[in-house]
């Protein structure tokens, strides 16, 4: 269902993740995990830009003052600047698991960043869900997962959505003003065909994106967990989608390369989503 396209470029990503939309400059960011890069696309003008990173990083969201981004490296949380190349550590959250890294991320209306950690493998039930407030201070909010991803958070901001993909599950939580969480529930429970659900992102009518690792598409579900539509893409490994453009009508999905002999695979696509979605919230906000 659906037709796509691909942004044009020579190289492909190991393992894209973390897409990002930043407007004041119409363009992408995403990461390559494996990779250990950092990738920019503009919208505007086509061009491809590219910055090596000392470490893993899994994700990228901008900050609302001073330009710059916090990212998820494997050691932590930092402060990312681009240009010049500048990091600068904030918290290390896990210092006694070392084969764990940071995975995924997105921001909420109050500028607090929730980030998912997993084990390098996805083997153990080591990884947690964290909170990085806009003082710097973090928190842990819930455990265990093996492999966190998502995460996104309704239009409305009174709910939470997260995965463990190596378990096939989407959690539901509620969001309070303060930064609390209710208690974990189980969303969508993904059938093997369906291979595992990885990020996600929200529409403005709130409806769930989902990648689906594995399966080769992307879905969209309704709030009460029906599967209300999918676009089929030629990869069989989508990580992210991430809605971009003035009217936030486009939507683009990252994908991986790594483990499988695909010509498009490690590309990020552009589908027709048909529907708009609703601009990323920033760090600090």
């Amino acid at each position: 269902m659906g037709d796509w396209t691909i942004i044009e470029r020579a190289r492909r990503d190991i393992l894209g993740e973390g897409i990002t939309y930043v407007a004041r400059e119409d363009a992408l960011y995403w990461v390559d995990i494996i990779g250990q890069r950092v990738n920019r696309y503009g919208l505007g003008d086509g061009q491809y830009r590219e910055w090596a990173m000392p470490e893993m990083a899994g994700w990228l969201i901008e900050r609302s003052a001073g330009g710059g981004f916090v990212a998820g490296l494997k050691s932590g949380f930092h402060h990312l600047s681009l240009d010049p190349f500048a990091l600068e550590p904030i918290a290390a959250p896990e210092p006694d698991l070392p084969f764990n890294r940071m995975n995924d991320a997105c921001a909420d209306a109050y500028g607090r960043i929730w980030a998912g950690t997993m084990s390098m493998d996805g083997s153990r039930d080591e990884g947690a869900l964290y909170r990085l407030d806009p003082d710097l201070s973090w928190h842990r909010m819930d455990a265990p997962y093996a492999i966190a991803n998502g995460p996104a958070i309704s239009p409305d901001g009174a709910t939470l959505y997260h995965t463990d993909s190596a378990k096939g599950l989407v959690y539901r939580f509620a969001l309070h003003d303060d930064g609390s969480l209710g208690p974990r529930e189980v969303f969508l429970e993904f059938p093997d065909a369906w291979g595992s659900p990885d990020g996600m992102t929200v529409d403005a009518q709130g409806g769930i994106w989902i990648a689906h690792w594995g399966a080769g598409c992307v879905s969209r579900f309704d709030p009460a967990g029906g599967r209300e539509r999918w676009i089929d893409l030629p990869a069989s490994q989508i990580t992210r989608p991430c809605f971009a453009g003035a009217d936030y009508s486009r939507l683009f999905l990252t994908s991986a390369a790594d483990g499988v002999d695909e010509p498009l695979a490690g590309s990020v696509f552009e589908v027709e989503a048909g529907v708009f979605g609703l601009p990323p919230r920033m760090f600090g906000a």
